[in-house]
């Protein structure tokens, strides 16, 4: 098994921590833990925190014995603090984020590997397939495609970010302060405005590496809470909360302006006409920064995409 440097300056044989969090999940909860415990990967280690379910979620994950790392938080906290408490069990050098209804790929952890040796970024995104019902069939892998970016800020495509797609240095998470044990609805593009100017970033853009499995309880389908999550964003960006401070607002304003688009076009599309005109109004700068940004990044040439064909080190 190979040794990993650990932050103290001693070896780990733990390259990745899986921290899934799950509630109320027990339909879909054992296809999650088993594609993690399924990696053909030595190097890591999977935790399972429970947020206080109340169906039978708890008894699934005892079957997994001592095969996961199974914590059960007493009261229901929230899926940010649940996932800041799975990170704290972590030993990995990496965190890579779960939700309890989704699914890794059988190569996901492999694919990381392979940018890690290449780049060594601070973070990672992967990519997800939807589906629903029954879990489809993915190719193998024939080469990994990749992005290097300076840091997130610098990503100059636009790319779907959810939980399960996330790699992070743990380090990296833990100086930002983790999750937002306040923020639910855009959680994720919180966290990315915490780590914007963390260092490195590497976007994968084949192979996929996670089934997002859709349902009818996906948060995502509740659009005005996540139109309200615009503005908490905004109120933290107004109050100083992220990092970069005015060096950094041309940057920040653009990432902003990428989700006012977004959210005002779906909201729009909704029927939620004065969620959508409201908050065109309040950042319809932002977006025309974001559409500046962009075009730009057109004209003078997008990061170029890096191909190494898939065989076996």
């Amino acid at each position: 098994m190979t040794d990993y440097p650990h932050r103290d300056g001693q070896l780990s044989d733990i390259l990745f921590s899986i921290v899934i969090v799950c509630y109320n999940q027990d339909r879909f909860v054992r296809q999650t833990v088993e594609s993690s415990l399924d990696q053909e990967f030595p190097g890591k280690e999977v935790i399972v925190v429970d947020d206080c379910s109340s169906d039978s979620t708890v008894d699934v994950l005892n079957t997994f014995g001592d095969s996961i790392i199974l914590a059960r938080l007493p009261i229901n906290r929230g899926v940010a603090a649940a996932r800041n408490h799975g990170a704290s069990l972590a030993s990995g050098e990496y965190l890579v984020f779960l939700d309890g209804d989704d699914v890794l790929m059988p190569w996901a952890l492999e694919t990381y590997r392979r940018c890690i040796v290449a780049r060594h970024p601070k973070l990672m995104f992967g990519r997800c397939l939807k589906f629903r019902g029954k879990l489809p069939q993915a190719d193998p892998p024939r080469d990994l495609q990749f992005i290097e970016y300076e840091n997130f800020f610098a990503k100059d495509r636009p790319c779907v970010f959810n939980t399960s797609t996330l790699v992070v240095d743990r380090c990296t998470f833990w100086a930002a302060d983790g999750w937002s044990p306040n923020i639910f609805y855009q959680d994720i593009q919180d966290l990315m405005t915490k780590l914007g100017t963390s260092g490195k970033m590497i976007l994968v853009l084949t192979p996929d590496t996670v089934w997002y499995r859709m349902h009818s309880t996906n948060a995502v389908n509740k659009i005005s809470p996540f139109v309200e999550g615009i503005y908490v964003l905004l109120g933290k960006a107004r109050a100083g909360l992220y990092p970069g401070g005015q060096e950094r607002w041309v940057e920040r304003s653009a990432w902003f302006g990428g989700l006012i688009f977004y959210w005002t076009k779906t909201a729009m599309r909704a029927g939620l006409f004065r969620d959508g005109f409201f908050l065109l109004i309040t950042g319809w700068w932002m977006i025309l920064v974001a559409i500046i940004r962009r075009s730009t990044a057109w004209l003078v040439g997008r990061k170029p995409v890096e191909i190494l064909p898939w065989q076996r080190d």
